[in-house]
């Protein structure tokens, strides 16, 4: 089935940081990877375009050479895909979140705050996650192309809803070439903690039971994709925490998670792991939301 023009683009958000930001350098090397043209979107935001404080004027012109400048860096990457910059105006996260409506996926960048930066993700690249119909990808600032070098992380839990997840990992590990770890990180409800003469035999069932499902999902993937090496990491602990550590310990390239889509109205609500491993991944991390 021919994709439609939507379906091959990657985007991308930049802003005046796009040079430190990881994020264009992280959709470059994805859009060669895919071989699927890249959209580089600026957004104007209208609350500050609007304030008394600056002129339109200079903040168009500014947002005019931005685009122009990304423009010229695109030109000059060496690509022979059809790459382009484009300049919005309104709220940056709606904006970049309509632009890439049926794509590939968006790419943003992380901004954090004060002592903490590294550690936090800004309002806007959160924003985007949870508006965002797409797999959004989180790029730490500064990234290169030889920060990592390990596989690409799926963490999984026993939902059994993550499907279009698994489908994105598998799809960026074989463009790769390295291995698709599979993480799950399981623990005792605190229910079982009051009773210490029981908590051996039950987390002996539970680890048996989370390594037997891990196992299962590896075997599915290792049959339909045999020329992919899977790899199963199962371990106790806080969900975050594990993932984390996870993907530090094995100097993971991409993290992905999975997201819940809650039908309201805008609405793309994360979980609490899925939002705790945003915040503190520091490799890039993959959002993709189960319809």
């Amino acid at each position: 089935m021919t994709m439609n023009t939507s379906e091959r683009l990657i985007f991308v958000g930049v802003d005046g940081s796009w040079r430190e930001s990881g994020a264009l350098e992280w959709a470059l090397q994805e859009a060669e990877l895919r071989h699927r043209p890249l959209r580089a979107i600026h957004v104007i935001d209208e609350a500050v375009r609007g304030t008394p404080y600056w002129s339109p004027i200079v903040i168009d012109d500014t947002a005019t050479n931005l685009v122009g400048d990304v423009q010229g860096h695109l030109d000059s990457s060496g690509s022979t895909l059809d790459h382009d910059a484009d300049l919005r105006v309104g709220p940056p996260a709606i904006k970049l979140a309509e632009a890439a409506e049926g794509s590939a996926m968006l790419v943003v960048g992380r901004r954090g705050m004060g002592a903490f930066k590294r550690l936090l993700i800004g309002s806007t690249s959160e924003a985007v996650v949870h508006r965002a119909t797409v797999p959004v990808v989180v790029v730490p600032d500064g990234w290169k192309p030889d920060d990592h070098a390990g596989p690409v992380l799926i963490a999984i839990d026993d939902s059994g809803q993550n499907y279009a997840a698994i489908e994105f990992a598998v799809a960026a590990a074989e463009e790769r070439h390295v291995p698709l770890r599979i993480v799950h990180v399981w623990d005792l409800p605190n229910i079982y903690s009051w009773d210490a003469t029981n908590v051996a035999g039950i987390s002996s069932e539970w680890s048996e039971n989370a390594q037997r499902y891990v196992e299962s999902v590896a075997d599915e993937l290792r049959q339909k994709h045999p020329d992919l090496t899977v790899e199963v990491d199962v371990r106790r602990g806080h969900a975050v925490d594990g993932v984390i550590t996870a993907a530090q310990v094995g100097d993971a390239q991409l993290l992905v998670v999975g997201g819940r889509r809650i039908r309201r109205v805008t609405s793309m609500l994360l979980g609490s792991v899925s939002r705790g491993v945003l915040h503190h991944a520091t490799s890039p991390i993959a959002v993709v939301h189960t319809s």
